[in-house]
């Protein structure tokens, strides 16, 4: 497709990648979002460069055990009761994935969108602002012994596939490694070769002024509809007028889902709440971003202190935070951290795109000149350079050499999910 001039419809990591490899490689591109670039999940996400997360929730053993879950005070896992039957069809799509083929086929897919996250990165950011925001860095899970560890067998088994195997670091290193943790912990699993971002919103916005001073466009504005006129787009319709244009991306993460509806597909696309607080001026820091196995959470050293995030809650769109699961967070990081002391703590929440595969949605919709980009669910910032390569490729008519099958859009239209 030799497009002229590309709508994208979103302004978060996906949406801004998207927009720079377009205007890179000549196209005429339109930003659009109705919140200023790098907002929602791309400003709170736990800022990790996370190649090696290529295992999905939804594991084998998943089902038997979720009751047991939702009912542990102790487990990040919630579910706002009042919301349970809207989710109910979505649930039971999502966890007819929670067996051993469906597993693999999905880590085999998200490797492709973030096993080379890091690299993916320095391309996107390189001679830009941006750059002094990304970092380097090593990866590690924390757990509070070796059978920790080895209970989680099946996703180490699933990321040496994916081609990472971590150092085991035990007793008195794992404390001359990080101070910071608590005596009861007793291995690191750690990953060379990840990175991080210092501040994720500041990232974006900087990616986001770079694609504007190189001649891209952003206009801030609601999407209400598209123009199809005779099955290919003409325009995206906004509150603030009609965008003409030869092509779309649609990249608005949870948001895609309604848009998508005007195209003609019914997406099963939940909203997973997810959460952080970031402890500003704290006392001590990790050397490197980690993720605590037993909260699952993520701690990453930022800008504005130590960013703590994490937590699966179902629940929908509305904006106010549930008191359970900030409680679990807090008390997880005290248990890790004994001896963290901070100058003051900051709560947000935010809303992860989870189609019922856990896997994004990426390429044309049908044939209307539509391009997905969304549905990352907790790897929308790891993923999002090359999903905004792969998107741009598409456009362009690129060979590919990637197994793009299951991201297609239409796989859900055609019932094959």
């Amino acid at each position: 497709m030799s497009a002229r001039h590309i709508a994208i419809v979103g302004a978060g990591i996906v949406g801004v990648a998207s927009a720079i490899w377009l205007r890179r490689a000549g196209h005429d591109v339109t930003l659009v979002d109705r919140a200023e670039p790098g907002m929602g999940a791309s400003f709170g996400n736990g800022g990790i460069l996370a190649s090696c997360s290529v295992v999905p929730v939804t594991v084998p053993g998943l089902i038997a055990r979720g009751p047991k879950y939702l009912l542990d005070r102790d487990f990040p896992l919630f579910l706002r009761w009042g919301y349970s039957l809207k989710l109910l069809p979505w649930l039971v799509r999502y966890l007819a994935n929670a067996n051993d083929a469906d597993t693999r086929r999905i880590s085999r897919a998200l490797t492709t969108i973030v096993g080379d996250s890091l690299e993916q990165h320095q391309a996107l950011a390189a001679g830009t602002e941006a750059e002094k925001w990304l970092r380097e860095s090593d990866y590690s899970y924390v757990y509070a012994d070796r059978a920790a560890f080895e209970a989680d067998a099946y996703g180490w088994e699933l990321r040496r596939e994916a081609g990472f195997v971590p150092e085991i670091i035990e007793g008195p290193q794992v404390h001359e490694r990080e101070p910071i943790l608590s005596r009861g912990i007793k291995l690191l699993a750690v990953n060379r070769n990840h990175g991080f971002i210092l501040d994720p919103g500041a990232y974006v916005r900087a990616l986001a002024a770079h694609f504007q001073a190189a001649g891209g466009r952003f206009m801030r504005a609601e999407v209400k509809d598209f123009d199809l006129s005779g099955g290919r787009i003409h325009a995206i319709e906004t509150d603030q007028g009609r965008i003409d244009c030869d092509g779309a991306v649609l990249a608005a993460g949870v948001w895609s889902g309604p848009l998508m509806k005007k195209l003609g597909v019914t997406v099963p696309l939940e909203a997973e709440r997810g959460y952080h607080i970031v402890y500003r001026n704290p006392s001590q820091v990790p050397n490197d971003p980690m993720m605590l196995a037993d909260g699952k959470f993520v701690a990453t050293p930022m800008s504005r202190g130590l960013r703590c995030a994490g937590i699966v809650e179902f629940g929908g769109l509305t904006d106010e935070p549930s008191k359970a699961p900030l409680a679990l967070l807090r008390r997880k990081v005290r248990q890790v951290f004994p001896e963290l002391v901070a100058e003051a703590e900051e709560e947000w929440l935010g809303f992860r795109p989870a189609p019922s595969d856990s896997l994004p949605l990426l390429g044309e919709i049908g044939t209307t000149g539509v391009f997905a980009a969304f549905g990352h669910h907790h790897i929308g910032l790891t993923g999002g350079p090359k999903t905004g390569r792969l998107v741009a490729d598409l456009i362009r008519g690129q060979a590919i050499n990637h197994d793009m099958r299951p991201f297609a859009p239409m796989r859900f239209a055609s019932g094959q999910q």
